[in-house]
């Protein structure tokens, strides 16, 4: 994921079905706790944990922007297919797209959940 330690990562959609070992390793590699939705101070990346039912994915990643430093990544974590919650990547492709971000690359982070780097089209 590229995170280093003295950055600022703020995390977006926790809830009980994330990977706490995940949560964990983000954690160590920053040498901070996650900061959560409520943060106004601008930050070096975010991470958002996403499920299918959890809404507008568009709006939601429009929403992470507000705070995030510029040139940022965003890491979209999604449910692997076949687990519920599961986002097909089209979806993610025209939510990033009408967001003004674009898809970077997609890796396997966790045995439930998949990561897709995002960044902005500057």
């Amino acid at each position: 994921m590229a995170l280093s330690t003295g950055q600022i990562v703020q995390e977006f959609g926790y809830d009980d079905d994330v990977d706490l070992d995940l949560r964990d390793a983000i954690e160590d590699a920053i040498g901070e706790e996650l900061e959560d939705e409520d943060c106004q101070e601008i930050v070096d990346a975010v991470i958002m944990w996403w499920r299918d039912e959890d809404g507008d994915l568009t709006d939601a990643l429009v929403d992470t922007l507000t705070t995030l430093t510029a040139g940022g990544p965003i890491w979209l974590l999604l449910p692997k297919a076949g687990r519920d919650g599961h986002v097909t990547p089209g979806e993610v492709q025209e939510a990033a797209g009408t967001a003004g971000l674009r898809v970077m690359s997609t890796v396997s982070l966790a045995a439930d959940w998949t990561g897709t780097r995002l960044a902005s089209r500057q």
